[in-house]
C-alpha cells in the first residue's frame, strides 16, 4: 500500500506541475529559436557588417570632396609669408582648401569591387537562412525527443498500473489461501523495478526539456513545457513523393547552402577580374581652391625730398648730378583678411595617370592568390554536391527501412499483446507461474518500447528529407 501511494503521489505532482506550465507547440518553438538563437544572432551580424562594406563600396565610385581649413601661431626665427626671408617675428597664420578627386578609368575595378561586396552581401544572407533551417531541424530533432521520452514515460506509468493490479488481484487470492504469498512478492518486486523506470523515464523527460530549452537559449531554470500531440498527427510527405533524385535537384535550387556556395563562387570570380584590372595604369580627375591670411604687419612708405646719388652725367657740355627719390616709413599695417583670401586665393586642376611598375610582385601575386581561390570554391561546390547527394540517398534509404522497421515491430507488438493476454487468463486461472506472466508482460513491453523508437526514427527519417528538400518542414 505505501508503494501504491508513493506512485499516486509521484502521478499527481507530475499531473500539477505540468498543468502550472505554458506549452509551446513545434511552431512555436521553431519561430522562437530563429528570433533568440545565438547562433542566428552572430551570423546575422556578419550580414550587417558585408552590407555596410557593400553600401561602402558603392559609395567609393563617386568623386571625393576635402574641405580643410587650419590656423596657427608662429613664434622666434621663421619665413616670413609676405616676403619669404627668414626673421624674428611673431605672427598668426590661417588657411583655408576645398579639394577634390575623382577616379576616370581603372580598368572596371571599382564596379568589380562593387559587384563582389553585393555577391558576399547576400551569400550572407543566405548563410543566415542555412543557420535557421539548421536550428530548425535541431528544434524539431529535440521536440521529437521530448515526445519520445513522454511516450517513454506513459508506458512505464502504464506497466506501473499494471502491475499494481495484477498485485491487487494476487494479494486477494494470496489472502484466501488460493495463490502462496511467494505470488505477491515476485510481484512486488516487478512494482519496484516498473516504478525505477517510471522514474527513470520522467528524469529523462526532463532531461530533453533542458536540452530544448539550450537550443531556444532559454534560462535553465525557467518553466517551460511543450505541447505533446500524438506522432500520427505530426505532417510528414509521402515517401513516394521524396524520390532521392527529385529531392536532389530540389535540394540543389533551394538549400541556401548551396546558394552560399553559389554566390561566393560568383565573388571569387569577380575578385579575379578585380586583381585583374589593378595591374593596368589608372585615369584620376583632381582639382582644388585654396587661399591663405598672415597677421604680419607690413612697412607702409612715404616717397621724401630728392637726394644725390653720387653719380653724374656729362649731358653735352653740363654735367648734371643724378638724383634718387627717397622714401620715409610712415609706419606699419596689417593687410585685412577679406583683402588676402581674395588676394592669395588660387586654383589647381589636372589629370593624374598612375602606372604600376613594379611594387615587389605584389599585384601579380594578388592575381595568382584570387586565381587559386576560385579554384578553391569550384572545388568546394563539387564536393558540397557529392555529399548532398549521398547525404540524400542515405536519408531516404534510411526512411524506407525505418517505415518496414516500424511496420515489423507493429506486428511484434500485437502479437506480444495477444501472447500476454492469453499469459494472462491462464495466470488468473492458476495454470501459470507469476514468473511466466511478468515475462510475458516484460516482453510486450519491450515490443511496445521498440515500435515507439521504430515509430519516432521513421518520422525524423522524413522530416530530415523534408529538410533536404528546402522548403522547410512542416510544423
Amino acid at each position: 500500500m505505501l508503494k501504491r501511494s508513493i506512485y499516486f503521489l509521484l502521478i499527481m505532482f507530475y499531473a500539477v506541475s505540468t498543468k502550472a506550465q505554458d506549452k509551446w507547440d513545434l511552431r512555436k518553438c521553431v519561430e522562437y529559436a530563429i528570433t533568440n538563437n545565438i547562433s542566428v544572432k552572430q551570423t546575422d551580424l556578419q550580414t550587417r557588417f558585408s552590407a555596410l562594406t557593400y553600401q561602402q563600396s558603392k559609395m567609393a565610385q563617386y568623386p571625393t570632396l576635402n574641405f580643410q581649413g587650419s590656423t596657427g601661431l608662429r613664434l622666434g626665427r621663421s619665413e616670413n609669408p609676405a616676403t619669404g626671408i627668414l626673421q624674428d617675428n611673431n605672427f598668426l597664420n590661417a588657411g583655408l582648401s576645398l579639394q577634390s578627386g575623382a577616379t576616370l578609368f581603372n580598368w572596371f575595378v571599382k564596379k568589380n569591387t562593387i559587384e563582389t561586396n553585393r555577391l558576399t552581401n547576400e551569400a550572407d544572407k543566405a548563410q543566415v537562412k542555412k543557420v535557421q533551417d539548421d536550428i530548425a531541424l535541431t528544434v524539431a530533432v529535440a521536440y521529437l525527443q521530448i515526445l519520445l521520452t513522454r511516450e517513454q514515460a506513459n508506458l512505464a506509468r502504464v506497466q506501473v498500473g499494471t502491475t499494481l493490479e495484477q498485485l491487487s488481484n494476487t494479494r486477494k487470492k494470496v489472502d484466501a489461501g488460493v495463490l502462496p504469498e511467494l505470488n505477491a512478492a515476485e510481484l512486488e518486486a516487478q512494482l519496484s523495478r516498473d516504478s525505477s523506470s517510471l522514474i527513470s523515464a520522467e528524469a529523462g523527460v526532463q532531461q530533453s526539456l533542458l536540452q530544448m530549452k539550450a537550443v531556444l537559449n532559454i534560462d535553465a531554470g525557467s518553466l517551460f513545457d511543450v505541447e505533446t500531440p500524438p506522432v500520427d498527427r505530426i505532417p510528414i510527405d509521402n515517401l513516394a513523393e521524396l524520390q532521392p533524385e527529385n529531392v536532389f535537384q530540389l535540394a540543389l535550387i533551394n538549400l541556401p547552402q548551396q546558394k552560399v556556395i553559389d554566390l561566393r563562387l560568383q565573388a571569387a570570380k569577380k575578385s579575379v577580374e578585380i586583381s585583374k584590372g589593378q595591374m593596368y595604369p589608372q585615369v584620376s580627375a583632381f582639382g582644388g581652391l585654396s587661399s591663405n591670411y598672415v597677421s604680419i604687419k607690413i612697412p607702409q612708405y612715404s616717397v621724401g625730398a630728392a637726394q644725390s646719388t653720387g653719380a653724374f652725367v656729362n649731358v653735352g657740355a653740363n654735367t648734371y648730378n643724378v638724383l634718387a627719390p627717397s622714401f620715409v616709413q610712415t609706419g606699419k599695417k596689417v593687410t585685412p583678411i577679406g583683402r588676402q583670401f581674395k588676394t592669395n586665393f588660387s586654383q589647381n586642376v589636372g589629370i593624374g595617370l598612375g602606372i604600376p611598375i613594379f611594387n615587389s610582385g605584389l599585384a601579380r601575386t594578388n592575381l595568382q592568390r584570387s586565381k587559386l581561390q576560385l579554384q578553391q570554391w569550384e572545388l568546394t561546390k563539387e564536393q558540397d554536391n557529392q555529399k548532398l547527394k549521398q547525404d540524400i540517398f542515405k536519408a531516404y534509404n534510411d526512411a524506407t527501412s525505418s517505415i518496414q522497421k516500424y511496420h515489423s515491430d507493429l506486428k511484434s507488438v500485437e502479437t506480444a499483446t495477444k501472447s500476454f493476454e492469453f499469459t494472462q487468463k491462464r495466470y488468473d486461472q492458476n495454470l501459470l507461474s507469476t514468473f511466466d506472466l511478468l515475462n510475458s508482460q516484460n516482453n510486450l513491453l519491450r515490443a511496445k518500447i521498440q515500435a515507439l523508437y521504430s515509430q519516432y526514427d521513421f518520422v525524423f527519417k522524413m522530416k530530415l528529407l523534408e529538410f533536404y528538400k528546402g522548403q522547410g518542414i512542416k510544423l
